[in-house]
């Protein structure tokens, strides 16, 4: 399905949880945050039905992410389902791999066709400083365990804090040169304010307005047509097909603010 302009919208991001065993500093607060209780997050079974409707529209891709989504419960029964939707092109994965070590083959078995996972520094002091209580050699086990399994084309997401890890592109170029992963530089951002991304690093996120093509679902059951944009769509599960053509119908040509939600709740 287009959008009003004439952008294809054949990929859904959907975050299966606001929580995460992470604390990194550009996502959540020091705190932590108040977790949603069971009964406020969609369910597997309404999470599959909009994925079937989404797919129904054009939709080829689906990510899964969070929070952390390795952390709910049951998630590899999610995994098998939505794998066997039929028209989905491609189940992926964005994970901080803090998990990965032990759960690399059963993803792979489950149905995850690709694995993302976000490491900003090789340092494990550094990286301590950004996770707020992160252990760096659990996600190089996961690395490992990923490379193992046999996941092809997999991405390691680094987002480029300026005066904090900026200077290790060339050394995380070479990491991902050995270990067979592609690099995906992401520029640190505000979703208060999509002027805040610093366009003076190369990298390959945010993508740029024009070339969007995705629209998010948040664990709570809301659809959101822009990362940058208070605009968020209620699910309606007795008309689900209009809910999801009116997300794509509202996207807006550009985003400029979104004041409403915080990265752990969208999933990026």
């Amino acid at each position: 399905m287009f959008d009003r302009y004439n952008r294809r919208i054949d990929y859904l991001r959907i975050s299966v949880t606001d929580r995460c065993n992470l604390r990194c500093t550009y996502c959540m607060p020091a705190e932590g945050v108040v977790p949603k209780s069971h009964e406020d997050i969609l369910s597997y079974e309404k999470i599959v039905e909009v994925a079937r409707e989404a797919i129904g529209l054009g939709i080829k891709k689906i990510r899964l992410t969070g929070g952390e989504p390795l952390i709910r419960k049951n998630f590899l029964s999610l995994v098998k389902q939505l794998k066997k939707l039929p028209g989905l092109k491609e189940l992926t994965l964005t994970t901080n791999g803090v998990l990965l070590e032990s759960m690399a083959m059963p993803l792979k078995e489950a149905g995850i066709d690709r694995v993302n996972i976000s490491l900003d520094t090789l340092d494990p002091e550094k990286y301590k400083k950004i996770t707020r209580c992160g252990d760096i050699n659990k996600v190089f086990k996961g690395i490992d365990a990923v490379i193992t399994t046999g996941f092809k084309r997999s991405k390691i997401n680094m987002v480029l804090i300026p005066g904090v890890n900026d200077d290790e592109v060339t050394a995380m170029k070479r990491f991902c040169l050995e270990k067979g992963f592609i690099l995906q530089r992401i520029n640190h951002y505000s979703l208060d304010n999509i002027k805040s991304i610093d366009r003076n690093y190369i990298a390959e996120r945010p993508l740029k307005c024009c070339s969007c093509n995705r629209i998010r679902l948040t664990a709570d059951g809301k659809l959101k047509p822009c990362l940058f944009s208070n605009l968020e769509i209620p699910l309606d599960f007795s008309h689900l097909r209009e809910s999801l053509i009116k997300a794509i119908e509202v996207k807006p040509e550009s985003g400029t603010c979104n004041s409403s939600r915080q990265n752990w709740q969208i999933g990026g």
